[in-house]
């Protein structure tokens, strides 16, 4: 092993994985609802199994488990259940209104440790927060006049 350390960081990126239970749903909430773009995906026997999804600078992978036989997999219990995803944006605020307009359900911006924040959550209950640095007041609520 080499006793050198390197200044360069070997972990250039996490990006999470989520099993879905639906493929096509979620692509639909992700791309057509969020605005990700699907940039790699895995197709199995004619399906699509495993994608590569990107927004802006994050990027999550979606991947659908096959229900019955080999590599098959059902979860125990909830899925993402006690977990959240938490995007960094330049703008919160923006992103809640560009998701809403297409047609996603999204919890009103509030401002909490300093950022306004709005979440949502996916179609197998995944939870995904969107914020953004901001000087207004701690639980101040979206007005649809701040920043």
């Amino acid at each position: 092993m080499n006793s050198k350390t390197n200044s360069e960081p070997n972990v250039k990126q996490l990006v999470p994985l989520f099993a879905v239970s639906n493929m096509e749903q979620s692509l639909s909430f992700y791309i057509n609802g969020l605005g990700f773009t699907m940039t790699n995906k895995w197709i199995d026997d004619g399906k699509l199994r495993w994608c590569w999804l990107q927004l802006g600078g994050a990027a999550i992978m979606l991947q659908e488990f096959r229900k019955k036989g080999y590599d098959s997999w059902t979860p125990k219990g909830t899925v993402g259940e006690g977990v959240s995803i938490n995007f960094q944006c330049k703008n919160a605020l923006t992103i809640y209104h560009e998701i809403v307009s297409r047609g996603i359900e999204a919890k009103k911006p509030l401002v909490g440790n300093g950022m306004w924040v709005t979440g949502v959550s996916d179609p197998d209950g995944y939870a995904l927060f969107f914020q953004s640095n901001t000087d207004v007041p701690e639980d101040t609520e979206y007005s649809g006049n701040d920043g």
